[in-house]
């Protein structure tokens, strides 16, 4: 995976799922399905993968498992949601969930992009205009570069080092610092959380349909849902499940990682037999109001750049015409 997915790269990876999707649900065989993709996929960076899968699925490699033998191909969470829709007979619709899943974020990053595209236009145009006097008419191009560059090269490496720290390859201490820290923003902390419990209910419906032992999928769907702090809560159930004879619901209403809506709507579920449509309706809320609060922030940061920028400019003029008086008094 590289180390950003730009929003093409996201609707290209849904148009494979939807594609998928389309051929299986028509009917044709998996292998046929992958073979017609391989010839003519979304995009040419998908061949090799699909021809990789298809060799090992001929080699009697279940899908799944030949996923994981290509390598850092795709995400934990896609390879979850794959192997629970093969082992219950629902891959096609394990393939149309993932397409939307893909064309939404898709959606999600390119409104994100166009919020930010004029704001950190007019940051560069007030970083590189604001000290043009100097060079204009003092010539002082050492000034000028220092007062340019000393701005925007710390923001390129703070950028940089943003997007280096929210790659999932990192080890799990690593991604636990970077989940404690994220938390304690605003907003984003709560969309992140929303979006691993939107990640896990849907993971966990489709491993139990499949037949999953209710520990196992347990494990494997907190693990898909990329938060470690899920993944850490519930391996420490085990030994309550085992031994204890503890029921899920049981121990997710003592845990801080679940909210209350969560516990309440999950025993129901248990308790009335409905368990899966319980964690569809536990997808389809924490889905939603993730992408509404990612939206929201997408379109307030804008105006937090706008802000600061005119902070920056108004302190600029000020500052310029204090320096300025003060040099006419002191002639006087």
């Amino acid at each position: 995976m590289p180390l950003m997915m730009t929003p093409r790269q996201l609707r290209l990876q849904g148009e494979l799922y939807h594609q998928l999707a389309a051929l299986t649900s028509a009917g044709l065989p998996l292998l046929s399905a992958l073979g017609s993709l391989e010839k003519n996929p979304p995009n040419r960076s998908f061949r090799k993968p699909l021809a990789q899968v298809q060799s090992d699925v001929n080699q009697g490699f279940t899908f799944a498992e030949s996923v994981r033998r290509v390598g850092n191909w795709l995400p934990a969470f896609d390879i979850a949601l794959l192997e629970a829709g093969e082992q219950s007979g629902r891959l096609d619709q394990c393939f149309g969930l993932l397409s939307g899943y893909y064309h939404e974020r898709a959606s999600l990053a390119s409104e994100t992009l166009g919020h930010l595209a004029y704001p950190v236009l007019v940051i560069h145009v007030a970083v590189l205009l604001g000290p043009l006097p100097a060079l204009v008419l003092g010539g002082k191009v050492a000034v000028y570069l220092g007062q340019t560059l000393g701005v925007l090269l710390p923001l390129y490496f703070f950028v940089g080092m943003l997007l280096f720290a929210c790659q999932g390859r990192h080890g799990e201490r690593w991604r636990s610092g970077v989940e404690r820290f994220v938390r304690m923003i605003p907003i984003l902390g709560v969309a992140r959380r929303h979006l691993a419990l939107a990640r896990l209910s849907i993971a966990l419906e489709g491993l139990i349909n499949a037949g999953v032992p209710i520990i196992g999928a347990w494990e494997i769907a907190a693990e898909a849902s990329g938060s470690p702090a899920l993944g850490r809560a519930v391996r420490a159930w085990r030994p309550r499940l085992e031994d204890g004879g503890e029921l899920p619901s049981e121990v997710i209403e003592r845990s801080a990682e679940f909210p209350e809506l969560f516990a309440n709507l999950y025993r129901t579920g248990e308790i009335s037999g409905s368990l899966d449509e319980s964690l569809r309706r536990l997808h389809k809320y924490y889905q939603d109001d993730a992408s509404g609060k990612l939206r929201a922030l997408a379109q307030w940061v804008p105006r937090l750049i706008y802000f600061g920028v005119a902070i920056a400019v108004a302190f600029r003029i000020v500052s310029f015409y204090s320096g300025y008086f003060s040099g006419i008094m002191n002639t006087n």
